[in-house]
């Protein structure tokens, strides 16, 4: 069965870039790059990545095993525009994808078709259009959210996502590009409900993946409020 699935590599204080990069300048060279490049280190550093890259290298290990089944699981993605934007040159002519890619966007543009299964399909009338565009291109396999982080909260927010993968990396940012932001349109007493089905842990990057309940109410707790003292055993 098809499920939507997102994944990013965050902080542990939550941002998976540094602060926005606006401006001409070059992104390389940004503080939102260099923050970018510190958690997914554990990417770069992995086999499975860098043959999807055609790079040589890279580590055998866990965190590639990670990498090479998220490959492995997507049948096709739904990416933002200005990822889709950046990575047109540094992808080359072969992107990693290989499948169909549905790209969030305000401005049209002829579908682009590259080597290796990989095709960018700009999809202007809204999230929800790019996700069932991609669940019908997929398969029978699943729609994975590729980012940015802008993106998945969209998802989210529409109640569209099936499950979420955290890489957490053992650093603070103190700022930056924050995944779980503000703008999720939550009630005062609402929160949006996950459930941890599979917890990896490797002293680069802890993997957690949770199963999205969606949204429900915050309910008082009521321990403590009358029915007599609590015993304690043992």
């Amino acid at each position: 069965m098809t499920k939507v699935t997102a994944q990013m590599s965050v902080s542990l204080d939550g941002f998976y870039a540094g602060p926005r990069h606006t401006g001409d300048g070059d992104w390389m060279a940004s503080a939102e790059s260099a923050g970018f490049f510190r958690i997914t280190r554990w990417v770069t550093e992995g086999l499975a990545w860098r043959e999807r890259q055609g790079f040589a290298g890279g580590e055998r290990d866990t965190n590639s095993d990670v990498i090479a089944e998220t490959f492995e699981a997507a049948g096709a993605y739904v990416m933002g525009r200005r990822m889709a934007d950046g990575g047109e040159v540094p992808w080359g002519e072969e992107p990693p994808f290989r499948a169909p890619v549905f790209v969030v966007t305000h401005r049209p543009r002829p579908r682009l078709d590259r080597r290796g299964g990989t095709s960018f399909t700009y999809v202007t009338d809204g999230v929800a259009a790019a996700v069932e565009q991609a669940r019908a291109a997929a398969g029978g396999k699943d729609v994975a959210v590729a980012g940015g982080g802008s993106l998945v909260r969209q998802v989210l927010r529409a109640g569209l996502l099936d499950e979420l993968e955290l890489h957490v990396v053992p650093v603070v940012l103190g700022t930056g590009l924050r995944l779980l932001d503000a703008d999720l349109d939550l009630g005062e007493k609402e929160a949006i409900e996950l459930t941890p089905t599979r917890v990896i842990h490797d002293p680069q990057v802890t993997h957690i993946r949770y199963a999205v309940r969606g949204r429900a109410p915050l309910v008082l707790d009521d321990r403590g409020s009358g029915g007599g003292p609590t015993r304690v055993t043992g």
